[in-house]
């Protein structure tokens, strides 16, 4: 079926596909080394990019669905993977939240934040070229749903600069509590993709609102 598809839509759907895989590599090392470590902000970071893999699944789906019949209406599987995505940022916002008070309150702090700083250097590198990769098609191809896509990118590309800012102050002061405003940071994130996720699957979003 691929075949059939023009370059540019072929180009989008291998987007949507390495976003998959990178969040997957992403998540399952953030989440090994953040507990490893001790460390809440990089913990979180992994659990948020297994949540963007369901997102991503949506999309890719999307993808197929708009080359076919661009102005077709979204599947009920695109709009049940957003349900479930805005429902797992819910509870991931209420996790981290509940975890920083706790971590503040028993006075814990992470061991060490090194691979936190190497994580988010990498992770902001492969999502700046994502944004930029996702807007450039989306462009060439008029479409509003990929350049939402695009524009939603920017919040991981957030989420890495949080990571990075809590690992690196940490790592060159050793301020304990850098991780639990981190953590707290990436809980605001999340909480606002969740948002998105359900607008989106009420059809509210636009590739505007997505950018705000």
């Amino acid at each position: 079926m691929l075949h059939k598809l023009n370059r540019d839509y072929r180009i989008a759907f291998f987007l949507s596909l390495f976003t998959i895989i990178a969040n997957l590599v992403e998540g399952s090392f953030s989440t090994i080394l953040g507990q490893k470590d001790g460390t809440l902000a990089l913990f979180g970071f992994g659990l948020d990019s297994f949540i963007e893999v369901i997102s991503a699944v949506g999309i890719t789906i999307m993808v197929l669905r708009i080359a076919r019949e661009p102005d077709s209406p979204p599947s009920k599987f695109e709009v049940t993977a957003l349900k479930i995505t805005g429902v797992s940022f819910y509870l991931l916002t209420a996790g981290l939240v509940v975890t920083a008070v706790l971590n503040l309150v028993t006075g814990a702090e992470p061991e060490t934040a090194i691979s936190g700083l190497i994580i988010s250097l990498i992770s902001l590198s492969v999502m700046v070229f994502l944004y930029r990769a996702k807007m450039s098609v989306g462009h060439r191809l008029n479409s509003d749903p990929i350049i939402a896509d695009a524009n939603c990118t920017k919040t991981c590309i957030y989420m890495s600069l949080v990571l990075l800012g809590s690992s690196l102050i940490y790592t060159l002061t050793g301020f304990a509590f850098i991780d639990i405003i981190g953590a707290l940071g990436l809980a605001w994130f999340s909480f606002s993709e969740g948002r998105e996720a359900f607008e989106k699957a009420a059809g509210k979003m636009s590739c505007d609102t997505c950018s705000e």
